[in-house]
């Protein structure tokens, strides 16, 4: 029984970094893309089985060994990423007072495969070290961490870091820089730095004022786990082939789900309401300045697909999705600014507010190396991320590099018509085994 599970919280700390920061380097500027993230905190879960299967190994002897090497590779990782050690200043700044992260180590009362069975993502909150609504007022903290032992040996290492200073590739070049300090395997003259998107694209004072509020509703949501295998993507590739050339696996599986979204509203509310769609675009690729690549923080933009038609078909989807990247990069061919951001917003309002309209949100996590992230005891099992925001869809690879699992926040309703959906479950697993 899920209500059976317990993870308890046995110790907490303040991990500082190994080095202070520099006189210069104690403020950083937000960016006008930090400004304009929710201030919630990202969610990252690595589970990491027993690495023996021997019934007389000292479990927590070799837990407390694991926790200390995290913890001084921590300390360290935090001198090359010191504003996650720092305190926020409202859409203003950070100020990196070397003030820390958290570490907190746990215990579970069962074994890691209890969990990979059938993940629930009320159980998996337990394994994470602040609520992802939390502010960092409340959680006190930029970055927390959260290491969890299991019965058997395994260890479930838990991320949470404030949204407003970090994005999905700044926490994924994090963890990879954190990861081979402990292996020894870091490069000590692979720098990076800070402060480059706040000089590029300065902040705004509107994302500071009264007048900008970001809603987030998660009233009534619920998260569900569908799993897209190779074989089942290739499948849907095909498909999509006929209409768009060399159609990706982020394309097709979004182009699905969508679709399934659009029947499940329009088959609970009896109208045809407008349906957008509204993937997160990493700049990083699809900038023009040179030190583009290189930029920490948050670096990301929405473009947005538009469905309108009375009859939605799998493949017309994969065409909007197509031509909604294209026509980004024909409106940016220099990348977006700050002014085009403020224009945006004030020309559209709060999108997920709109009565008239359906707006989702998805970001993909796929290819970031996170399967790849060993400390020391292998690589991990399962790697898993989500949201709590209505109509937010999150992609992660599979292990094998090829499947993709899809996080989907839905409103209660509107679940329980896409889980029974034939068409999605001939494609996705709903919530399968890990193990």
């Amino acid at each position: 029984m899920v209500s059976e599970i317990k993870v308890e919280v046995i110790h907490k700390e303040t991990i500082e970094p190994s080095s202070p920061t520099p006189h210069h380097l104690k403020k950083i500027n937000l960016s006008v893309f930090d400004q304009f993230q929710p201030e919630i905190y990202t969610p990252l879960l690595l589970f990491y089985p027993s690495t023996s299967d021997e019934g007389n190994i000292d479990h927590k002897s070799l837990f407390a060994e694991k926790s200390k090497l995290l913890k001084r590779s921590l300390s360290e990782a935090l001198t090359h990423f010191y504003p996650f050690a720092g305190e926020f200043v409202y859409n203003a700044s950070i100020t990196c007072n070397d003030h820390g992260a958290a570490f907190l180590e746990a215990q579970v009362n069962c074994p890691i495969s209890k969990i990979l069975e059938k993940p629930d993502f009320q159980v998996l909150n337990q394994f994470l070290p602040t609520a992802i609504e939390s502010k960092q007022a409340e959680a006190g903290y930029i970055l927390l961490v959260q290491a969890s032992l299991f019965e058997c040996g395994g260890l479930a290492i838990g991320v949470s870091i404030l949204h407003k200073v970090a994005d999905a590739s700044t926490l994924s070049a994090f963890i990879k820089r954190w990861a081979a300090i402990a292996l020894g395997s870091a490069n000590t003259t692979d720098h990076v730095e800070f402060g480059v998107a706040s000089s590029l694209f300065p902040p705004l004072d509107f994302f500071s004022s009264p007048q900008f509020s970001m809603i987030l509703s998660n009233k009534n949501c619920i998260t569900k786990r569908f799993v897209f295998d190779a074989s089942k993507i290739a499948a849907l590739k095909s498909k999509a082939a006929t209409t768009v050339p060399n159609p990706t696996r982020v394309e097709v599986v979004s182009a699905l789900i969508w679709k399934c979204i659009i029947q499940a509203s329009r088959s609970k509310l009896g109208v045809i309401k407008p349906s957008m769609w509204c993937p997160v675009v990493n700049m990083r690729k699809r900038s023009p300045q040179g030190l583009a690549e290189n930029i920490l923080g948050n670096f990301v933009w929405v473009f947005a697909a538009m469905a309108m038609e009375s009859e939605v078909k799998f493949e017309s989807l994969v065409v909007k999705l197509r031509k909604g990247i294209e026509q980004y990069k024909e409106k940016y061919p220099n990348g977006v600014t700050g002014e085009d951001i403020f224009q945006a917003i004030k020309g559209s309002g709060n999108l997920a507010e709109r009565d008239d309209l359906e707006t989702n949100s998805c970001s993909s996590w796929c290819r970031l190396p996170l399967y790849e992230t060993e400390f020391g005891w292998g690589r991990p099992s399962w790697v898993s991320t989500r949201s709590t925001v209505k109509n937010t869809i999150m992609l992660m690879d599979l292990s094998d590099g090829e499947g993709i699992e899809a996080s989907v926040t839905l409103k209660e309703e509107d679940m329980t018509i896409i889980e029974s959906n034939e068409e999605l479950l001939a494609y996705a697993s709903l919530n399968p085994t890990v193990i």
